[in-house]
């Protein structure tokens, strides 16, 4: 799929890209920092039908909404042969006793089995994070483990 960069003097840049129903959806990074989701009229592609400012924040956690369910569904599709495995989303919450410790600090793999084989991170993948791999509320981890231990990873990152 094709991003189109489109300089916008005095404002900054505009990213999109065409949908299956041609519609265009991409982003304005502004020169301020500010960001703008966007999305094109289906009749004038260059027009906008809508424009909604995001905060940084905003946008990480879209940026998380869209990259993690890919991820997760390859992962999937990865591990159907292998019965019993299966993959699965957990965040690192506001109240998570682990917002700002480590991976091994949770000791995850040794209390329940599972594999931590990635973390999103404000739209950023960050893979095979090792043991000093630092959390932060709004992190989405990509578990990997039975669906006991996965229950379990999901306990343990909720309440310690």
């Amino acid at each position: 799929m094709n991003v189109d960069v489109t300089a916008l003097p005095g404002i900054g840049v505009r990213k999109d890209f065409e949908v299956r129903s041609g519609r265009r959806i991409g982003v304005v990074a502004h020169r301020d920092g500010d960001i703008d989701l966007i999305v094109s009229k289906l009749e004038d592609p260059d027009a906008c039908a809508a424009q909604i400012p995001l905060t940084t924040d905003e946008a990480a956690v879209l940026a998380n909404l869209l990259g993690a369910p890919q991820l997760v569904a390859k992962l999937n599709d990865d591990h159907r042969d292998m019965p019993g495995i299966t993959t699965r989303q957990l965040p690192i919450g506001d109240e998570s006793p682990y917002d700002g410790r480590t991976l091994g600090e949770t000791q995850m793999r040794t209390r329940t089995k599972v594999s931590i084989v990635a973390v999103m991170r404000a739209g950023q993948l960050h893979p095979s994070p090792g043991p000093d791999f630092t959390f932060t509320a709004g992190d989405l981890l990509v578990v990997v483990g039975t669906p006991e231990g996965l229950d379990a990873a999901a306990k343990i990152l909720t309440h310690g």
